[in-house]
Parts: C-alpha cells; sequence; structure tokens
C-alpha cells in the first residue's frame, strides 16, 4: 500500500510540476525564475522518488511516530510552546511595523542574543551574514521591492 501511494504522489507531482515547467519555459526569464526554481528541481526529487518504489526494497522494521516532547511536564512543553509562537509573532510584528528589510536581521540578532545567548560576537556575525544574504539575494539579485513599514509610513 505504502510504495502504491508513494509512487501516485510522485506521478501526481512530477505531472504538476512538468506543466510548470513547460508553461513557465515561454515567459520572461525574470518572471519564470521563481517557478522554474522551484518546479525543475520538484521534478527530478519526484521522479527520483519514483525511482526509489521501482527499485527499492521494502522497507524493513517497524515505524515509528515522531514525539517531539517526551518525558517532558505538561507546562514546560506548554511554555516552549507559548515562547515559540512568541517569537513569530513578534516577528510578525516586526515585519508590519518596520518592513522585511529591517525586520529580519533584528529578529536574527535578538534570537540569537536573548533566546540563544548567544555571545555578541557570534550575533553580530551571523546577523552581518543573514542581512547580506538577504539583500543580495531580494534586493541585488531578484529586485523584490518591499513595502515600508508602518513606522516609516507614519513618520
Amino acid at each position: 500500500m505504502h510504495s502504491k501511494a508513494s509512487l501516485g504522489l510522485a506521478a501526481v507531482i512530477m505531472a504538476v510540476s512538468a506543466y510548470a515547467i513547460f508553461a513557465a519555459w515561454a515567459w520572461p526569464l525574470k518572471a519564470a525564475l521563481f517557478p522554474l526554481a522551484i518546479a525543475v528541481p520538484l521534478f527530478f526529487l519526484a521522479a527520483a522518488e519514483a525511482l526509489w518504489v521501482f527499485l527499492g526494497t521494502a522497507p524493513q522494521g517497524e515505524a515509528r511516530e515522531f514525539q517531539l516532547s517526551t518525558g517532558l511536564p505538561q507546562n514546560e512543553a506548554l511554555r516552549r510552546t507559548l515562547l515559540a509562537v512568541g517569537w513569530i509573532l513578534g516577528f510578525f510584528a516586526a515585519i508590519v511595523l518596520l518592513g522585511f528589510p529591517y525586520a529580519v536581521p533584528l529578529f536574527v540578532f535578538l534570537y540569537l542574543k536573548v533566546q540563544g545567548r548567544e555571545s555578541w560576537a557570534l550575533s553580530i556575525v551571523f546577523t552581518l551574514g543573514v542581512s547580506a544574504v538577504f539583500y543580495g539575494l531580494f534586493d541585488r539579485l531578484l529586485h523584490l521591492p518591499f513595502l515600508s513599514g508602518w513606522l516609516f509610513t507614519w513618520l
């Protein structure tokens, strides 16, 4: 049963990604870049899954269920969950108030410094690295315009 379902899913994903590649191929490069960057690897990964089903053997052993927090008291698991939700909501608030170009480095720095309790040097180096990748990829390479945050609009 597992191999039939896996093969069926791989075939559907291959068909959808092949259509996306075919449709995006006629577009201008700038418009086709994102769909092609997703669809081409997706097609090959689905093809690898299909080959794995055809050529692979049946899985050995017993399936195991994935659990994140076994052995933790319920209060501690709830505290950790709420803390993660708080960081996510804080990131969204920073995006809305400051905009992406300022929210991303601020979030990375604060998360490393406050939650990760990392050193100043590591926090600053990683923040600068993430900022450089973010700026280089989204601004310089893809030329994506980001809206100003509400604070900059109000000021």
